[in-house]
């Protein structure tokens, strides 16, 4: 898990800044929003780590997770002159947004009390183990990875609109409405992932609850619907949201590569290893999880095996 970290905070910065070298300069305007981008984001992380610290609750960036593309994106359309291109795009990040936070809501991650809710399970291991069962290791972990690391690739993830303000004024293309579509879609593919996941945990643990029989309930994981073809649904149409938000930048600017890619591929980078670590504690957890493994891909059941 720490070489994972360490492969990603040095992703974090050798993949923007040596693509961004190749890349077009910014505009004034673009420079001009990305310091009010960069005004807030120092905001959040010094929101999270003080937070997290004084709570000991680390989850204050997994609170914001959803909250912050919302701000970054409706900041840009504010700079783009509310064109269209800019407000189609801000509308859609916003719906993934009030979706995502309010499945976070429904698992008990919000509370009436800001820097309360639950944390998520996967600190409370990682804090337990060597080496980040020392207070000091911990606190540079929260710091530089949960902190730091979490909150510089959202707002990665957002660029992709700060690069469709090189031309704010051109007219939104036919071309450019086919990422926004795909992007649509992945929400709603997303949101049924999850959707199922949510009916299955909350059915278990009733019957647990109850003492009835758990049936089909009883491998403890659910491997039904969009999670028989493959082990991540939720998680690979989340990526792909963000590949087709990156794809509005190719649409805008005629460039199939620019700088912010490297939002989608450090958050693919991410989800290889969150994937990673989340398996490795089902697989300890729940008998059938080894054989569901070596069954089922991990993200894209017609390319890859695991």
């Amino acid at each position: 898990m720490l070489r994972t970290v360490l492969l990603l905070l040095l992703t974090l910065l050798l993949v923007p800044l040596s693509v961004l070298y190749f890349d077009v300069p910014l505009t004034d305007l673009q420079n001009t929003a990305l310091h009010t981008l960069l005004t807030v984001w120092a905001i959040a992380v010094t929101w999270c780590f003080v937070t997290g610290e004084l709570t000991n609750n680390v989850s204050q960036v997994d609170k914001l997770w959803s909250i912050m593309p919302v701000i970054y994106v409706w900041i840009m359309a504010y700079y783009g002159g509310w064109q269209l291109r800019f407000l189609a795009m801000a509308i859609l990040v916003t719906i993934w947004g009030i979706r995502l936070s309010y499945n976070f809501w429904r698992r008990g991650g919000y509370s009436l009390i800001p820097w309360k809710g639950t944390e998520d399970y996967r600190w409370e291991i990682l804090r337990s183990r060597a080496p980040l069962n020392k207070r000091l290791a911990w606190t540079l972990f929260h710091l530089f990875f949960i902190t730091l690391y979490q909150q510089s690739l959202i707002l990665l993830f957002c660029q992709p609109m700060l690069l469709a303000l090189e031309n704010p004024d051109g007219p939104l293309q036919w071309y450019e409405v086919l990422p926004l579509a795909c992007m649509l879609g992945f929400i709603i593919l997303e949101t049924v992932a999850d959707q199922q996941q949510y009916n299955f945990q909350t059915e278990k643990y009733r019957r647990l609850a109850d003492k009835k029989d758990p049936g089909p309930y009883a491998t403890g994981f659910v491997d039904t619907g969009l999670w028989s073809l493959c082990r991540h649904p939720n998680y690979a149409a989340e990526q792909l949201v963000w590949v087709s938000f990156y794809f509005c930048s190719v649409a805008a600017t005629g460039r199939l590569l620019n700088w912010s890619v490297s939002g989608c591929i450090l958050l693919m980078l991410l989800f290889l290893g969150s994937s990673d670590f989340s398996e490795k504690i089902s697989a300890s957890k729940y008998p059938g999880y080894a054989g569901y493994m070596a069954s089922k891909p991990r993200f894209w059941p017609a390319f890859v095996k695991k």
